[in-house]
């Protein structure tokens, strides 16, 4: 028989009871703190110290300890879940796994576990957020894909349910969120673009409902005429639309009449389908035109060298909305936590 490490662990292993499932008492037995003191210590109360916590997490990990989620919300009320509601329109480049991943994270070491709700696009955009609050699945909400008067916004602000969101609305100074500076990403594109003395520049928009995509447009239009520049804001697609109708497009675009010099793109898979279109007409990256994009995942580079970029840290934002939910759902009184991003260059 293996002799075992130290005391703690013969105990933890003459407290486990074969296949019987660790309770709070069992932590109790094997710490020496009280039942409720464990609890408390699970749950992240502020008025336990950091080392109880550690000690009581150690053990809870080594007795493989995992909470009953209906009895904790019979005894709290809460569910120590945060639900992350996500569109099921496919994403080329997988920044939803990098999203959920990083939120994922954020959560690490508090007693919250992250629970996807899957939003359809043929749905109304409500009803995925209508079913938490209404079952009480969830202490909190993350959102994305943000419209300025976003209905969901209004709804959770109205019942008084905690959220945090991944852009801002018209009330974003009334609620949690994280944001990158759209109209700094726009205003450093046709500055870089007007470097290169790029004046004619097509841009390859997010869709427009979108607050983000507001921001974009209207940095363009104030930098075009700051740097006597010209955009044009290519129509029936965005740089969500799929990447063979997007590298058609453009193309038929740069073949036409008008002579564009530069292009901005608002994401790396809409840019990697656009320099293919350009490619198709007949231009050439770096000489006749231009290409400035955001990047939230680095692969520009190896797919052709010479594109201008700023990055977007996706998983910074994640981090950061995993804790604004998590502070939301806490203290529903305070301020709540707001952060806007810059490009990174």
């Amino acid at each position: 028989m293996t002799k075992p490490q130290d005391g703690r662990n013969a105990k933890t292993d003459s407290k486990r009871g074969g296949n019987a499932r660790p309770t709070l008492k069992t932590i109790s037995e094997i710490s020496g703190f009280a039942v409720q003191t464990v609890s408390r210590a699970l749950s992240d109360a502020p008025d336990i110290s950091a080392k109880t916590k550690e000690t009581v997490r150690k053990i809870a990990d080594e007795v493989g300890y995992i909470p009953n989620r209906a009895g904790v919300r019979l005894r709290t009320g809460k569910t120590n879940v945060i639900s992350l509601v996500l569109s099921t329109e496919h994403d080329v480049l997988s920044l939803t796994s990098l999203l959920i991943s990083s939120i994922a994270e954020g959560l690490r070491g508090t007693p919250y576990h992250l629970v996807v709700t899957s939003s359809f696009p043929d749905d109304d955009p409500i009803k995925a957020v209508k079913y938490i609050v209404q079952n009480g699945t969830a202490d909190a909400i993350i959102l994305n894909q943000i419209l300025p008067e976003d209905p969901r916004v209004k709804y959770l602000m109205d019942k008084g349910f905690p959220f945090a969101t991944h852009g801002r609305t018209i009330w974003s100074d009334q609620h949690p969120y994280f944001d990158y500076d759209n109209y700094a990403f726009a205003k450093l594109a046709m500055a870089e673009l007007a470097k290169q003395k790029r004046r004619n520049i097509l841009v390859l928009a997010p869709p427009l409902d979108q607050n983000y995509a507001i921001e974009i447009v209207n940095g363009l239009q104030n930098a075009a005429k700051e740097n006597d520049q010209s955009i044009e804001i290519v129509s029936d697609i965005n740089s969500d639309s799929h990447h063979r109708v997007v590298r058609s497009v453009i193309k038929e675009k740069l073949s036409g009449e008008k002579k564009f010099d530069g292009l901005v793109s608002a994401s790396p898979n809409a840019t990697m389908a656009a320099i293919a279109g350009l490619e198709d007409a007949g231009l050439r990256l770096g000489e006749e035109i231009d290409v400035f994009s955001k990047e939230t995942v680095p692969i520009l580079d190896l797919f052709r060298s010479g594109i201008l970029s700023t990055g977007e840290d996706v998983t910074k934002a994640g981090k950061f909305l995993a804790k604004a939910a998590v502070f939301a759902a806490k203290n529903s009184g305070d301020r709540p936590m707001q952060e806007l991003d810059q490009p990174i260059q």
